[in-house]
């Protein structure tokens, strides 16, 4: 809805809508990805994240979320299979040694899959920042990367899983139902599911993970203006299907249409939205 709704996601049947991707990797990183901050310092908070931490991000997409964690002095690595967005993430984690001679040298991003992001020392935390409880089955896409990237961490490490709110909490959540309401014609593809309080806790467990608590922050999604607002949301991928059912026009009309109630008089948009996280242990 990652990031920052969530990663992209491709349409499960049918064609894949033409997009530019670099564009949509663009809007990504200017507009929905910072969405999520207020998740990313409250984990990093309550983990002690620092010089002592070796973080590996899951979905990890433009990097931002890296960027933090490594400016706290943590080692990071991200892992995703977006490049275009990876590119944009070399570019934050990976600068010229000439104009940042003090960038780690450990700090990686990695495309592919969590088995390809091993390194000799285990991690110490692992974050799966993409929130579940938006997409039918997205749980079940997160449990396969838990299942890869578990064994790379060390005894008790820190595994953060995050997930929407209850709707009635999450403003976004009715415009999200935009792209289920257009994609009705593909059946199946990727439509959008109300959130449940204990998916994060079944997630923990299918991994053989420990909860070691929880926790809620509110994320106020703001854009400059309905344009951005329709920029940053389709970025996520989760409108996808919608066009490859209709057209981009009409999922761009309907989407603004969607978001006509939270635009201010000034033109900018603002939905408040709750996010839960929860700190689960190796074992």
């Amino acid at each position: 809805m990652t990031p920052t709704l969530v990663r992209q996601h491709p349409p499960r049947t049918g064609a894949v809508p033409r997009v530019d991707l670099r564009a949509r990797a663009r809007d990504w990183s200017e507009i929905q990805e910072r969405m999520l901050v207020p998740l990313y310092e409250a984990v990093y908070e309550r983990l002690d994240v620092g010089s002592a931490t070796r973080l590996l991000g899951l979905g990890c997409g433009s990097g931002l979320a890296l960027l933090m964690a490594a400016s706290r002095g943590a080692a990071v690595t991200g892992v995703d299979t977006c490049a275009d967005r990876l590119a944009l993430a070399r570019e934050r984690l990976l600068p010229d040694e000439q104009r940042e001679p003090r960038a780690r040298a450990d700090n990686r991003i990695v495309h592919g899959s969590p088995a390809q992001a091993a390194r000799t020392d285990a991690y110490t935390v692992v974050t799966a920042f993409e929130p579940i409880g938006c997409l039918a089955g997205d749980a079940e896409g997160l449990a396969d990367l838990l299942a890869e990237a578990v064994p790379l961490a060390g005894r008790g490490a820190a595994v953060v899983l995050a997930g929407w709110g209850p709707p009635e909490r999450c403003a976004t959540a009715s415009v999200l139902r935009v792209a289920t309401k257009l994609a009705e014609p593909l059946r199946g593809a990727g439509t959008w599911r109300p959130t449940d309080r204990d998916d994060l806790e079944r997630v923990a467990a299918r991994a053989g993970l420990r909860p070691d608590g929880s926790g809620r922050v509110a994320c106020l999604f703001g854009y400059a203006d309905a344009d951005s607002a329709v920029r940053g949301l389709k970025s996520t991928g989760l409108f996808d299907p919608a066009v490859t059912a209709t057209d981009q026009a009409q999922v761009d009309k309907e989407l603004a249409e969607a978001l006509h109630p939270y635009q201010r008089q000034d033109g900018t948009v603002w939905m408040p939205n709750v996010f839960r996280y929860l700190v689960a242990r190796t074992p």
